[in-house]
């Protein structure tokens, strides 16, 4: 007996014992903070509104929305290919991509209308400013035999389109596992007047573009 009640004294005491320890606090998520963007509030703002002459904060270009869009005509005899695109997007960008269908029937193409053909994913807010900071600091120098973008990519009205030949160049894809080689187009918007300010702005960021 006395043995049984000093068995369940020392439950109990190791009972009390875990009880009193403390609890681990629970862990905290704090969004991101992207470099790229706070230069531009700090510092690369204020230097285009003296460099551009502009009066106003509000007339300072900024980046609106990045646009990746992807097409292959492989979807035309495989549509699952279209799969393995969107996931690699998708990890890309940090964004779910979707599928884009082709809006007119191409006989020469065998292409039918509504027919799934590619995919694109459309980036703004702090989504836009971590893909645009990822793409000039790692993406873009592991392009092989690199000599800057083209500064013809603009269209009239500051934003700038590029193409790219790999997604291979993207850190977040597992080359050992890439089906196939696909490039993609870029499309950068921007709130710019004209493509004086786009570029500005993005060299501001920078963008390496060719020297002319």
């Amino acid at each position: 007996m006395s043995e049984n009640k000093e068995t369940k004294e020392n439950k109990k005491a190791k009972g009390e014992a875990k009880a009193e320890k403390p609890k681990a606090p629970k862990a905290t998520f704090k969004p991101i903070k992207i470099q790229l963007r706070q230069r531009y509030n700090s510092e690369i703002a204020p230097a285009l509104m003296k460099e551009l002459g502009l009066k106003g904060r509000m007339q300072v270009p900024t980046l609106k929305k990045v646009m990746i869009n992807l097409s292959t005509n492989q979807a035309v005899t495989n549509p699952k290919v279209l799969n393995t695109a969107v996931d690699e997007i998708t990890a890309i960008t940090g964004q779910k991509a979707v599928i884009t269908k082709a809006k007119k029937s191409i006989s020469n193409f065998k292409l039918r209308e509504g027919m799934p053909i590619g995919v694109m994913v459309t980036l703004r807010k702090e989504k836009m400013w971590s893909f645009l900071e990822r793409l000039i600091h790692f993406s873009l120098p592991r392009v092989r035999d690199f000599r800057g973008l083209s500064p013809r990519g603009f269209d009239g009205r500051g934003n700038y389109n590029m193409g790219l030949k790999e997604q291979i160049i993207f850190p977040e894809i597992d080359y050992d596992r890439v089906e196939h080689v696909r490039g993609m187009n870029i499309t950068i918007c921007t709130s710019a007047a004209n493509d004086n300010q786009g570029r500005a702005l993005l060299e501001a960021l920078g963008m390496p573009f060719r020297k002319r």
